[in-house]
């Protein structure tokens, strides 16, 4: 019974429980080797790569050279986002999919493989760059299309729920580059970490990443995508095609109107003209501003909280390095618990409530937290990185992973979602860290980094007051929800 189960949203093609847990299973783990890929290059950034990739500056700039390495990672992903998403709309989510699995894996295992500065000199953080440009070409497409896919995959009234698993992987590659670290940090001295042990991680994401490519292999395409009114044989219409299906069913309505009582029960051999003039007619641009600030504040909030405070925590407050490693996996075990039921309740109350709550209470803890993190107390320290990533970070993740693409209409659905994760993760995440450390550098205080996760907070709270319920929407349909 199991296997004959519909789970496909009305009008789309029909797919299995099984096929479900297929792309869930599928979902969660491209998007946990994405994350994990880049926990490893973010952490390794504000850990080690200051000292092996920019030995002759001072600490702080070291930093801030590290960071801008991480940031660089985040302009390859929008253009990742753009050659992938179009791609995605056109022939399908699986196959962009199986791409970019490939590409981040691959990128992320030579990494490992890298001389360091003072084997070969400016070379090697040359090298750090491009293969950071590779690692985030592919992964600029692969969490969107991991969404799009769980999204239209997913029962109507579960779709919350089911489409969190994507932010789960987030959270479990999250947890498993930050154990692997913290695994390090306890087990090796400076020296051993500096002179090999760093590559472990980057070396052992290669199992990973051939499970995930067999993984792939199997999983059906996306049962919203198979439904669509514009695709033929597994590939979309071009516009001029759908223009041109518009025109002909134009001037055949009449006759298909004058012979319609002797032809009752027939059905049409080409797709209904006003599902597709629905989705090339509408004038796009509301809905994708509106993704963008619902993006802003939970990939700003995650680039200081999981990225900068690290590297600030052990360089400015001299903390043992592994103390903000060890919160971000405390964190990120909560966060199995934070991201399922953030995703419940967005399916029980709907998405705008729940983007306003998250908002408000993580602007009203930006400076208690850190406050938290500055009191010189180990365990205030980790609860404040701990609440912060949950709260701030997961939680609005959990959100995002549905809201965003039931904002967009199937035709540009992947191309759009892509678009505007990448240019909320350059425009806040890439850049929010630089700017952190420039702030704290000049001001010689933390207080910056507090007005940021607020600044970073408001600009979602009002986007998610601007925005429409989306909760329940059909996927099929090709307009946007504005």
């Amino acid at each position: 019974m199991t296997d004959t189960t519909r789970t496909a949203p009305p009008g789309a093609a029909t797919r299995t429980t099984r096929d479900l847990t297929r792309a869930a299973v599928s979902g969660w783990l491209g998007t946990a080797m994405e994350f994990m890929d880049f926990q490893l290059y973010s952490l390794a950034a504000a850990i080690v790569f200051n000292k092996i990739f920019f030995p002759d500056v001072s600490p702080a700039i070291g930093l801030i050279a590290a960071m801008a390495t991480y940031g660089v990672g985040y302009v390859a992903r929008l253009a990742g986002a753009v050659y992938f998403g179009r791609m995605g709309d056109r022939i399908g989510r699986k196959r962009v999919l199986f791409l970019t699995i490939l590409l981040m894996g691959a990128s992320t295992t030579l990494i490992g493989a890298l001389p360091t500065y003072a084997t070969i000199g400016i070379l090697a953080p040359i090298l750090l760059v491009v293969l950071r440009l590779v690692q985030g070409f592919g992964a600029g497409a692969e969490i969107a299309g991991a969404t799009v896919m769980l999204a239209e995959y997913a029962p109507v009234k579960r779709r919350g729920l089911v489409a969190s698993l994507v932010s789960l992987g987030t959270n479990s590659g999250t947890l498993a580059a930050s154990g692997l670290w913290a695994i390090l940090l306890a087990v090796l001295s400076e020296e051993q970490l500096l002179s090999w042990g760093w590559r472990l991680p980057f070396l052992l994401s290669f199992g990973l990443m051939i499970f995930a490519v067999w993984l792939r292999r199997n999983l059906k395409e996306s049962p919203v995508f198979e439904g669509r009114a514009d695709v033929v044989d597994g590939v979309a219409l071009s516009r001029t095609e759908v223009e041109s299906v518009i025109a002909e069913s134009a001037a055949t309505e009449p006759a298909a109107k004058s012979s319609s009582a002797g032809s009752a029960g027939s059905s049409p051999v080409t797709p209904p003209a006003s599902v597709l003039e629905a989705g090339i007619r509408q004038r796009k641009g509301k809905a994708f501003f509106l993704a963008l600030g619902l993006r802003f504040g939970q990939a700003g909030n995650s680039g200081l909280i999981q990225t900068f405070l690290v590297g600030y925590i052990a360089t400015n407050l001299h903390a043992d390095r592994a103390v903000p490693t060890d919160a971000i996996v405390y964190g990120s075990l909560l966060g199995f618990v934070t991201v399922p039921l953030v995703g419940l309740l967005g399916d029980r109350f709907g998405r705008r409530p729940m983007y306003i709550a998250l908002t408000l209470i993580t602007m009203a803890f930006a400076f208690p937290m850190m406050l938290l993190i500055t009191s010189g107390s180990t365990s205030a320290l980790m609860l404040g990185m701990v609440l912060g990533l949950n709260v701030g970070v997961l939680g609005l993740f959990s959100l995002e992973s549905v809201t965003m693409a039931e904002l967009f209409g199937s035709r540009t659905r992947f191309t759009q979602l892509a678009l505007s994760k990448e240019i909320g993760g350059i425009l806040a995440t890439a850049i929010g860290p630089v700017v952190a450390a420039t702030l704290t550098a000049v001001t010689g205080s933390w207080w910056p980094i507090a007005a940021m996760l607020v600044v970073y907070s408001l600009i979602t709270l009002v986007s998610a007051v601007l925005a429409p319920e989306t909760r329940g929407r059909d996927l099929v349909r090709m307009e946007d929800a504005v």
